[in-house]
């Protein structure tokens, strides 16, 4: 233990594991990925290349900047994986003829039927929890994101200005 635990006490200990809120969100995560892993294996697809699908299953075609910013991916992470994705039939990316800046991202045949394989996996991941509290959860949740996102616009218009 630190000095500094030493002195102010393990509950007044502000470095201490328990009271950080990124470990629980980090743990979490972490144990959705794994939940998630075995059952999106089955249909080929990794974690974040189901969020995509998701996206694009919703409303397509999707420029890359739409996509990262429903997703919170910078184009750096979501450039190699729409790519991979691309590789394997599930999309297709090209130039928006109007605008040649923008690419936009179009499922293929096979990634439109690749929905109708996938149409169990929030029901088999809800399976056994109370849907009321998986609503509520997912609103706090989606509460959080949003104090997130509004604090890391803030913290990137401070650092230009």
């Amino acid at each position: 233990m630190s000095d500094a635990g030493l002195t102010l006490g393990l509950e007044e200990d502000p470095l201490l594991l328990d009271r950080q809120i990124c470990f629980p969100l980090y743990a979490a995560t972490n144990l959705l990925g794994r939940l998630y892993g075995p059952v999106l294996g089955k249909l080929n697809l990794t974690y974040p290349q189901y969020l995509v699908m998701l996206v694009l299953w919703e409303q397509q075609p999707q420029t890359i900047g739409a996509l990262g910013a429903r997703l919170y991916l910078d184009s750096g992470t979501l450039t190699p994986l729409l790519k991979r994705m691309e590789g394997a039939g599930l999309l297709s990316r090209a130039r928006d003829q109007n605008d040649e800046r923008r690419v936009l991202v179009t499922l293929t045949k096979r990634g439109k039927t690749l929905r109708n394989q996938a149409l169990h996996v929030p029901e088999t991941m809800a399976n056994g929890y109370n849907a009321e509290g998986v609503d509520a959860l997912r609103e706090s949740v989606r509460d959080l994101v949003s104090i997130l996102a509004q604090h890391s616009t803030r913290s990137r218009g401070s650092k230009t200005a």
